[in-house]
């Protein structure tokens, strides 16, 4: 090739390597995903949280709630959003205070399972029993000659809703609880009751509130 056909020949520009437009596509790429993460990261839901300790079977009311918006992502409607709540909802489960509060935490009363009661401990319980404690109910029947037998498990699975202490009285024993049982246990709990069984409430292994 002689120098004046060499310079005749076209250089082919920078812009026309598809290679550029690649990287350029790929850069733009980057920042748009760069934008949507962060941009997502901002976004919050409306949700609630509990007021206070919510127990099972207990009715929700507005007092009971409060409303936190929350980036909550995908997440969101896993939890009762102010547009979801309406009255007439109880907890079907413990709900801490401060917690975010589950959709599937609640439900109709009419589905509810559970019933309260108010328990006169035999024996006192400890200190740290208190609203959304897990506990057992312990019943030893009163025999014919007047004693009472040997304890066992009546209710193996309630939760406090509240607990009146009398610290007037020396030696335990003077402590009454409102407990959440299952309604399949309510008709045992009502016959130990008319038989004067002595009820003891007990924590639970690792049953805090």
């Amino acid at each position: 090739m002689t120098a004046v056909e060499t310079a005749r020949s076209p250089r082919r520009a920078f812009w026309g390597d598809a290679r550029f437009f690649l990287g350029i596509l790929l850069i733009v790429a980057s920042i748009v995903g760069v934008w949507l993460v962060v941009a997502s990261a901002r976004q919050t839901t409306p949700t609630f949280t509990a007021a206070e300790t919510i127990v099972p079977g207990q009715a929700i009311t507005a007092d009971d709630l409060r409303a936190v918006e929350v980036g909550l992502a995908q997440v969101g409607a896993a939890y009762l959003a102010p547009d979801s709540w309406e009255e007439g909802l109880v907890a079907t489960r413990t709900i801490e205070a401060g917690e975010l509060v589950p959709a599937d935490a609640v439900a109709e009363a009419s589905a509810s399972r559970t019933t309260s009661l108010v328990v006169h401990s035999h024996v006192d319980v400890p200190a740290s029993v208190g609203a959304g404690t897990v506990v057992e109910v312990w019943e030893a029947p009163l025999g014919e000659d007047g004693d009472h037998g040997e304890p066992r498990i009546l209710v193996p699975d309630a939760t406090v809703v509240s607990v009146a202490r009398d610290d007037s009285m020396m030696g335990g024993g003077a402590a009454s609880l409102e407990l959440v049982i299952p309604r399949a246990d309510v008709a045992a709990m009502l016959a130990a009751m008319a038989d004067e069984s002595a009820l003891s409430v007990v924590p639970t292994a690792g049953g805090g509130s």
